[in-house]
């Protein structure tokens, strides 16, 4: 093989290898929560007569690789006829989904945290007409080394009842880009670790599949240069004749 046409096809490979890379980086960033989804939540206490109170989260997260942090959207409505009077939305976090702030809101003691989370906030709400809905910014952090699950339980406004409860659920993905800036998460998927020190390594992904091709790779090109050697040295000791 020539080198102009080595050359050509290194050229092309480093191509579509930069092009790979372009689109997989507008994909992981693009920050599409999709639709809201009530998916793991529950009656918990009854409400009251026309009160229908239910929350919504985004179906999907993207978490940035670098920095761990996150945007997602927490909602809660009121589905009934009546309007549901001074009701309260917990935003709590648990394992590897860190809640840092929501708008609006107030965080809760250490003390008051439910039982196995690591954060929380709670936002007052005067009264939810009947059918509105309130939304809230949260802003999180997601150690993708870990599983990561979000809870928003809507109380009375003292805390004694509990009307409706989303979650815990998880974010996550059996799909894990550590190599992207964005790893995309979707709602009720149990999160697959990606990053070194997890507790398993990621059975897909580049860098499971490329680790054991350069091992050979390398060996290949071992047992070559041993092989020219060998016969070489074969040919120089040969009688001249």
């Amino acid at each position: 093989m020539s080198s102009r046409r080595t050359t050509a096809i290194a050229g092309s490979l480093v191509a579509a290898s930069f092009s790979a890379v372009l689109i997989l980086s507008a994909t992981a960033g693009a920050d599409d929560q999709g639709p809201g989804s009530n998916k793991g939540g529950k009656v918990i206490d009854e409400a009251p007569a026309g009160v229908k109170l239910t929350t919504l989260l985004p179906e999907k997260i993207s978490v940035d690789n670098g920095s761990q942090e996150t945007d997602i959207t927490a909602t809660v409505k009121n589905e009934g006829t009546k309007d549901s009077g001074e009701i309260r939305l917990l935003v709590v976090g648990f394992d590897g989904l860190t809640v840092k702030n929501v708008e609006g809101c107030s965080a809760i003691e250490e003390s008051g945290l439910p039982e196995g989370s690591n954060s929380g906030f709670s936002c007052a709400i005067d009264n939810l007409p009947a059918g509105e809905s309130k939304s809230y910014a949260v802003d999180a952090t997601y150690d993708l080394s870990k599983a990561g699950k979000i809870c928003l339980p809507v109380q009375t406004g003292d805390g004694k009842k509990t009307y409706w409860q989303q979650g815990p659920v998880p974010f996550g993905t059996t799909n894990p880009s550590p190599d992207a800036p964005a790893t995309p998460l979707l709602l009720g998927t149990d999160n697959k670790p990606v990053a070194p020190g997890a507790d398993e390594l990621p059975k897909t992904g580049l860098g499971r599949d490329v680790l054991p091709l350069g091992a050979a790779g390398a060996t290949l090109i071992a047992a070559g240069a041993a092989g020219l050697w060998w016969s070489q040295l074969r040919r120089s000791r040969q009688p001249r004749g």
